[in-house]
């Protein structure tokens, strides 16, 4: 699951913070594997700033569940800085964190920056600084006078995040796992996924492609209870596409069906890869996005209003995966 935190309309930060402990625990409960949270900044709705501050307030309250980075944003930090935040997150957690990272700022021109100063970024900066990140990760060469203290010889796992084709193709070539963006943008997924597995390198990390994909993921009793609950997303995506970020909204009733169809397109657009409604739809269509794109692990983004409608649209979902994988099953069979 991604988690980016939401602040809801007459909620508060401490709230948004609360409600991400309590989900974690119960996405662990359902047997998720990872709890990620994502770096934004300088945007009212979303409380994950902080993001290793966070990684370890999630950690410290779970037990098994992976928690980490989906992603940082490497160019907002020095490489040494990311490895001795999650070197630490990592002794602390031994073999429960990940590192997912991001070549964009996860921001507005204004806020980075103020994040970066005066640095001045090239295509070229990305790479390098994955692979810096590695080293400082990897046990300590003799000699070797930069060592991240925590970080050196934790081997926190790397991904690579993007809605790109350049994520997919840097992941391919450093053979590292592969995290596509699909729950903000859909367009070239599929493309993404073929050009990372055809380019695929075996590494030190990992011997063959392993893919992740974003799922926004809304479920309820049935489809029109799902509806009016994605209504929330529906608001947020389109002050997102209009430049008008804000809290996370309540439901409202045929949000939709009041919209221009221009911003109805939008919105399909942008929540092309969503699973939205009840059980049997739910099932149905994480079982065509499994076909479709063959992705070993769904990263679910499930932004409802309600906190306890939230925990039973994941209850939905984890129930309608347990039976469509049993289906599976029973057809190899």
């Amino acid at each position: 699951m991604l988690d980016l935190v939401a602040v809801r309309d007459g909620g508060s930060v401490a709230d948004a913070l609360q409600i991400a402990l309590r989900t974690a625990r119960h996405a662990e409960q359902l047997g998720f594997v990872r709890y990620w949270l994502a770096e934004h900044h300088n945007m009212p709705g979303i409380a994950s700033s902080a993001t290793a501050v966070l990684i370890g307030h999630i950690a410290s309250g779970t037990r098994s569940i992976r928690v980490g980075s989906g992603g940082v944003m490497l160019p907002n930090h020095a490489p040494l800085v990311v490895a001795e935040a999650f070197g630490t997150l990592a002794e602390l957690y031994p073999g429960r964190i990940d590192l997912g990272l991001g070549r964009a700022p996860g921001t507005d021109p204004l806020t980075m920056r103020a994040l970066r100063r005066d640095r001045v970024e090239s295509e070229d900066d990305f790479p390098r600084d994955v692979a810096e990140l590695q080293h400082l990760l990897a046990a300590p060469e003799p000699g070797q006078r930069l060592v991240a203290t925590p970080g050196a010889g934790t081997g926190v796992p790397i991904w690579l995040l993007g809605s790109s084709l350049f994520s997919a193709s840097l992941a391919a070539q450093m053979g590292l796992p592969f995290a596509f963006a699909s729950h903000f943008a859909p367009r070239l997924l599929l493309q993404a996924l073929e050009l990372y597995r055809s380019r695929f390198r075996p590494s030190p990390a990992l011997d063959k492609p392993y893919v992740a994909i974003g799922v926004p993921l809304i479920a309820a009793e049935d489809d029109e209870q799902a509806d009016y609950l994605a209504s929330s997303t529906y608001q947020r995506v389109l002050g997102i596409i209009t430049g008008r970020r804000g809290k996370l909204p309540p439901p409202v009733a045929g949000f939709l069906q009041g919209l221009h169809p221009q911003e109805r397109a939008a919105i399909g657009d942008f929540l092309a890869a969503a699973v939205i409604g009840g059980p049997d739809t739910v099932r149905a269509g994480l079982r065509t996005l499994a076909q479709a794109t063959q992705a070993d692990e769904f990263v679910l983004v499930s932004d409802v209003f309600d906190p306890e409608l939230r925990l039973r649209s994941l209850d939905i979902a984890a129930q309608a995966l347990r039976e469509a994988q049993a289906e599976e099953a029973a057809a190899a069979a």
